[in-house]
């Protein structure tokens, strides 16, 4: 199969994978320095598959501290640049082209770039090498799952080193396109573009953009550079009739995406073209229910970790990624929590395409210091940069359950944190919601996010009954208050945002070597449970939404609604009949029940 293009919203024509096999060697003592001492390889790797996967032809868990990474490729120079990218490198990466130094970059989940054009060798024959470092006991780093310990344990899984996302080059002219940014106005009916150029200074330079919907013509402007960058918000022609107008609507039941062109001129001629694409949506709060085009809608997540039995954080390739999107659909589901992990943007195409919401997650450093706030700062800005014009993403998360702010009701740093991440996420975008810690002891936060683990359908019943001030001032599993003291809940929506965790594995499966939250021991048992549940959750008049765990299981998790290998542990119809509270007997057959998708078409698009 093809490697996909890489980038979906900022496509251009002229691109070149880098994926395949590359020389590899760990470098666990430093013995390497280019250039003054040559790296002597000892194997070969297939990327963009982590060193630590079966797929990658290494599958090697062990500790490592650092490992490089080389490979030729055919370029030949030219007028135009030539741009090297690399989609995640974790941690930190230092990038050489035919030995000069070309890039630097620390984060493990956002990306980088690297304008290789005076780098380039006149023969047209190119090699890159790259060192990956990546201390496997680094608690002050942001690293999500990935385990600290030598075999994966409890909640964490295998370790992620160096290159796992795809390295690619494309050509671009002397001045190019270099960053779009898409922002809907629901209110006015109005896109707001931004482009962003690079290369060299230019006068008289201006960007024409057509936004299309199929083959009607929406908006069709040219509009001045200045200063290297042109804003401006596009009115769309409104309809005015609810039908009409609900056409050009993006949502989970009618995930509508507008094409667009963007073309860079000078003096009327073109340098520079690109296609992208971007909706016409809005997301917000008001009091205490989540609002999706301006009318209350209710949210079914599942949590997702995003990993794969033989490519970890990989995926497998493009279709592996759209099947994981049509899979939580096909369970009833309108969005997921991509927990504790930044993933791929070709994954936030497709939830784009099908329709399905996404909370962006930032991966947790688990000790907190200076330099673990500075490194997240760093990287959760890189990452809304980088995810900001895609429709699919409603919520942004910087925290999960205190992980690496352990403290908050002690200490006002750590408090700091939250409210610092909180603040910077809603200066960045000021279009979505945001929770500042997911779970418990919310400070600054849009949503009250809780995490209750109880297995007893009737207890969650009776513990979030429609009597809130009862609800905040009693302590939550964990032993962990729901709000810290100085921020009382106002009005915010309250979700159950981790619940279930059911765990069944395969009769022929050790099931010594799996756990979950409760356990189901055979596979009615286990339907049954989930169904029970989530007819409570449903119901619930407190909960203006919620996020089942988990999507699959994942390596000693057995708690997933799928197995590893994506096959449903029971039939996929009356999972998404339990998801949504319809009724389906064991036998399969429907049992009537009250029609669903109400909120759908408050929200304008009735399924």
């Amino acid at each position: 199969m093809a490697d996909a293009y890489p980038r979906p919203q900022l496509v251009r024509p002229n691109w070149t994978s880098l994926n395949g096999k590359w020389q590899f060697t760990f470098d666990n003592e430093q013995r390497y320095d280019l250039p003054m001492r040559p790296v002597q390889w000892t194997s070969e790797i297939l990327v963009p598959f982590p060193p630590e996967s079966q797929t990658s032809g290494i599958g090697d868990r062990g500790f490592h501290l650092a490992c490089w990474y080389q490979r030729e490729f055919d370029c030949m120079p030219g007028d135009d640049r030539v741009l090297l990218h690399f989609g995640a490198v974790d941690y930190k990466a230092t990038v050489w082209v035919n030995g000069h130094r070309v890039a630097i970059h620390e984060g493990g989940h956002s990306p980088f770039s690297a304008d290789i054009t005076s780098a380039l060798d006149p023969s047209g024959k190119q090699t890159v090498t790259v060192h990956a470092e990546d201390d496997p006991h680094d608690l002050a780093k942001p690293r999500g799952k990935q385990d600290w310990q030598l075999e994966a344990h409890s909640i964490w899984y295998p370790r992620t080193t160096g290159i796992w996302q795809t390295v690619w080059i494309e050509r671009v002219p002397k001045t190019y396109i270099h960053k779009l940014q898409w922002t809907p106005h629901f209110e006015g009916f109005e896109i707001g573009c931004a482009v962003f150029v690079h290369g060299d200074p230019e006068d008289n330079l201006s960007v024409e953009v057509e936004i299309r919907h199929g083959d009607k013509v929406l908006a069709y402007d040219l509009y001045k550079v200045i200063g290297n960058e042109a804003h401006r918000k596009i009115g769309l022609s409104d309809p005015g009739i609810d039908d009409s107008r609900n056409e050009l609507l993006w949502s989970p039941e009618r995930p509508t995406l507008l094409d667009a062109r963007i073309t860079l001129r000078r003096d009327g001629q073109v340098l520079d073209e690109v296609t992208s694409y971007t909706a016409m949506r809005s997301v917000a709060i008001s009091r205490d229910r989540f609002m999706l085009n301006g009318r209350p809608y209710h949210l079914r997540l599942v949590l997702d970790q995003g990993y794969w039995e033989d490519t970890l954080m990989t995926a497998p390739d493009d279709d592996a990624l759209k099947r994981d999107v049509e899979l939580a659909k096909e369970m009833g589901f309108n969005g997921v929590r991509k927990h504790q992990k930044i993933e791929d943007p070709r994954y936030l195409y497709w939830a784009d395409k099908l329709g399905l919401m996404v909370w962006e997650e930032m991966p947790s450093a688990y000790r907190f210091t200076a330099k673990a706030i500075t490194r997240m700062v760093h990287e959760w800005t890189e990452v809304i940069e980088r995810d900001y014009s895609h429709p699919c993403i409603v919520v942004w998360v910087p925290f999960n359950e205190s992980w690496g702010v352990p403290n908050l009701m002690s200490t006002q740093s750590h408090r700091n944190a939250v409210e610092a991440l909180y603040h910077l996420t809603r200066t960045l975008d000021t279009t979505r919601p945001v929770i500042g810690n997911d779970g418990w002891e919310a400070a600054a936060t849009d949503i009250i996010g809780i995490h209750d683990y109880d297995a007893d359908p009737e207890k969650i019943k009776a513990r979030y009954s429609d009597k809130t001030q009862e609800l905040f001032d009693r302590r939550r599993p964990g032993g962990r208050i729901l709000t810290l003291d100085g921020y009382p809940h106002r009005g915010q929506p309250i979700m159950l945002t981790e619940f279930g965790g059911i765990a069944f594995v395969k009769p022929q499966q050790n099931e010594g070597n799996t756990w979950g939250y409760s356990v189901a021991n055979e596979q009615k048992q286990f339907a049954t449970k989930y169904r029970k549940l989530l007819e409570v959750v449903n119901t619930t008049v407190m909960f203006s939404g919620f996020c089942y765990t988990q999507f699959t299981d994942t390596f000693q998790e057995a708690n997933g609604l799928l197995y590893a290998d994506r096959t449903p542990k029971f039939p996929i119809e009356q999972i998404h009949a339990a998801t949504k509270s319809a009724r389906y007997g064991f036998d399969g057959h429907p049992v009537p029940a009250e029609k669903d998708g109400d909120q759908a078409e408050l929200a304008g698009n009735a399924e």
